[in-house]
């Protein structure tokens, strides 16, 4: 690899989103969070996966992105941490379990059609984590339904704003 592919800079940053924009991503992501954390606190149930702080930045400052949409969100959550589990039941919670755990989650997400890059951490928070089955239900499936739901208020609030951008 040359020093020239890691150095040189092709294109110039992005710039900054507009500050309403980060206004409304920060609200978002706060209300979310607030409405998961704050239900599993009422309900007694563990609702909050730490992927899903990376899950709301997608979801409140890049709406539109594909990796934001509702199925990629729930779906990308449930098939990771699906994987990380069974992974951690056939084999362990090795180093060696963890790196195909998450290489066979991206490849997952990726034939399901449902990449979602924060979940694909979940393998290793389940592994680290040394969960149960029941985390695939609490947090990972009822967390992100939540999420998904606050996101589908608050993104259709006002003029200009949609989401999702497609369903299926």
């Amino acid at each position: 690899m040359s020093e020239k592919k890691l150095f040189a800079a092709y294109e110039k940053c992005p710039p900054r989103l507009p500050y309403g924009v980060i206004a409304a991503a920060w609200l978002g992501a706060a209300l979310a969070t607030g409405a998961f954390a704050g239900i599993g606190n009422a309900a007694n149930l563990p609702l909050v996966l730490g992927s899903f702080g990376a899950s709301c930045l997608l979801v409140f400052a890049y709406p539109q992105s594909p990796f934001a949409q509702p199925k990629n969100v729930i779906g990308g959550h449930f098939v990771a941490t699906l994987t990380g589990l069974i992974f951690m039941a056939a084999f362990g919670a090795g180093w060696w379990v963890m790196a195909l755990a998450v290489g066979t989650a991206v490849a997952l997400m990726l034939l399901l059609r449902v990449p979602h890059p924060p979940a694909g951490s979940n393998p290793l928070i389940v592994m680290l984590g040394g969960v149960g089955w029941d985390f695939l239900i609490t947090p990972t499936l009822a967390g992100s339904l939540i999420l998904v739901a606050v996101a589908l208020v608050y993104n259709n609030l006002g003029k200009g704003r949609r989401y999702p951008t497609y369903w299926l």
